[in-house]
Order: C-alpha cells, then sequence, then structure tokens
C-alpha cells in the first residue's frame, strides 16, 4: 500500500514507520490515522517484519498533537469534514439528531487517537517509539501503548489536553497511570506543563534518552534486542498477556491464560526446537509463523474458569 503522511521502511526485520507531514510538525490527521492503522496490519501480516518503530520525520517534532486547522471546529466532530468522509454508506452524517439526542455508539464519536492506541495494542509484533521531538497531545498519547520509548534529549512530552479545553484521549487514562503511576499522572494532565525527556527517563515514561544521531540506531538495537532469539509467535503472545493482565481482577485470570497459551504453544515446533538449539549450543530455527499460526484468543477466553 502505497501512503502519503507516512512512511513505511522495512530492512533485517525491522519497519520504522515515520510519521511524515515535516511541514506541520507530523501533527495528527484523520488519513495519518487510517495510515498508520494500514501499516500496522501490513507488518502483522508481514512475517519478515519483527518488529515496528515509530518515529517523526525531522528534527523538531515526533508529532505536535491533532492538527489544528479546522481551527475552533478541531476537536468538533461531527463538522469536521475529514472525519465524516471516513463514514460508512448509510450511516448519519451526525450523531446528533435534530432533536439534540447523541447517538453515543456513532463512529463519529470514535477517537482517532484512540483507534491508533488500540491498533497499537493489538499488534503482534513489538512497537518502540523512538521520540525524536516534541510529542503533544495525540503525539503523546498514542506513544502510551507502545512496548518501549526512547527518546531524543531534545524530545519533550505534553499532555496538554485541559489546556485546550479537552480531555484526554487515545485510551491514556488507562495506559498513563499504570506506566508512570497515578500522582504523575495527574499531575501532567491537570497542568499540561511540557515534560522535558530527563523528566520523562526519570518517572518511567521513557526507557532511555539519547543523542539526537543516535536515537534510531538505539532503537533498532532495543528491538533486535527483544527479538533476535526469541519465536515470533511466543512474542507475540507474551505480549498480548502482558498488556491485558495489567487490568486483570486477580491472579487466576493470568492462570487460564498462562495454561492455555503454554498448552498451546508447547505443542508446537517451536517448543521442540527451543528446547533441542539449547540443548545442542546452536541458535534456534523457529518456524512458526505469526501470520499464519498465532492462535485465537477466544479458545482462551471462552473456556470455562477453573475452580
Amino acid at each position: 500500500m502505497s501512503f502519503d503522511q507516512i512512511r513505511l521502511d522495512k530492512q533485517d526485520g525491522i519497519a520504522l514507520l515515520t510519521l511524515h507531514r515535516p511541514d506541520r510538525m507530523n501533527a495528527f490527521t484523520t488519513q495519518m490515522m487510517l495510515e498508520i492503522v494500514a501499516a500496522l496490519d501490513e507488518c502483522d501480516a508481514d512475517d519478515a517484519v519483527r518488529a515496528v518503530i515509530f518515529t517523526g520525520s525531522g528534527d523538531r517534532a515526533y508529532c505536535a498533537g491533532a492538527d489544528l486547522g479546522q481551527g475552533a471546529a478541531t476537536f468538533d466532530y461531527d463538522k469536521r469534514t475529514d472525519k465524516a468522509a471516513t463514514l460508512p454508506d448509510g450511516v448519519a452524517a451526525s450523531p446528533v439528531a435534530e432533536d439534540g439526542t447523541i447517538d453515543w455508539s456513532h463512529p463519529l464519536i470514535r477517537d482517532s487517537g484512540g483507534r491508533v492506541s488500540m491498533r497499537i495494542f493489538d499488534s503482534r509484533k513489538p512497537v518502540l517509539g523512538a521520540i525524536n521531538g516534541a510529542a503533544v497531545g495525540i503525539g503523546a498519547t498514542m506513544t502510551l501503548a507502545m512496548d518501549a520509548r526512547l527518546a531524543s534529549e531534545t524530545a519533550r512530552y505534553g499532555f496538554v489536553f485541559a489546556r485546550r479545553g479537552i480531555v484526554p484521549e487515545a485510551a491514556s487514562s488507562w495506559f498513563l497511570p499504570r506506566l508512570v503511576g497515578i500522582q504523575t499522572a495527574v499531575d501532567w494532565c491537570f497542568s499540561g506543563r511540557l515534560i522535558d525527556a530527563a523528566e520523562a527517563r526519570e518517572k518511567g515514561l521513557v526507557q532511555s534518552v539519547h543523542a539526537p544521531g543516535d536515537l534510531i540506531d538505539a532503537a533498532i538495537a532495543k528491538a533486535r534486542e527483544m527479538t533476535a532469539d526469541s519465536a515470533p509467535v511466543s512474542v507475540a503472545l507474551t505480549r498480548h498477556m502482558l498488556w491485558r493482565m495489567l487490568g486483570a481482577p486477580h491472579p487466576m485470570s493470568a492462570h487460564r491464560w498462562d495454561s492455555r497459551a503454554i498448552f498451546a504453544r508447547g505443542r508446537s515446533p517451536d517448543a521442540a526446537e527451543g528446547v533441542t538449539s539449547f540443548l545442542e549450543k546452536r541458535p534456534p530455527n523457529f518456524t512458526a509463523s505469526v501470520a499464519n499460526d498465532y492462535p485465537w484468543f477466544a479458545e482462551f477466553e471462552d473456556a470455562p474458569p477453573y475452580s
């Protein structure tokens, strides 16, 4: 698929997804959202891709937030022509009826940034952020569902929603407190102040800080460290298990998933190869395909619980 507002470059197992609107500091649009989702679909279907790294075009910004070109209507979604253009045939043009009632299930109400976050959450490949400059609004919140965030020394985060008269989006009210704790989350979101790379690292939002020229190489090295010696299907399953268990009400939920997942993987050729290669002191050759052999989670979720 060809893209206009992002770039997708694949090399040696790594897909580099670059937000590409440098004249607008890579500001987020509906089209960018659709292209990010399509790019992640493409990467999930490509077994040659082991990990995806997000970064921004240019040296000023990762993503400066929502494009404010619609002015005062920027966040008034049923007035946005670009969002209306994405509606399926037969769907009402506005969620607001003539009598003022609101159809809360209408597609225009769904947050575009949340569609990106949830697609990253559902990714079957590790996703890393190489945050090369300003990451504000959706530029900050879309990174929260990633598995690692590496920042340039010039990076700045801003959860500026209250300063724009709105609220945090992109499922950040779920992700952010889990990453940095509730006290830090409320501080950053209530004030909307900019957070430099050093504070972001101190509070656990970013894993490491690098000179601008070293950032992408560091992210690639981290992606390879995460994936080089591991079975791709096992990484995909582990990723989904760890993220989902953050919201589990009881460790029995984890026990159920662990039991079913390890039973499913234990029967696979990858499990035999993992043990055999270790005993033979050689690199493993895992053959299971994320695109074709990934288990359906319904098989784990629908089974009755253990007593």
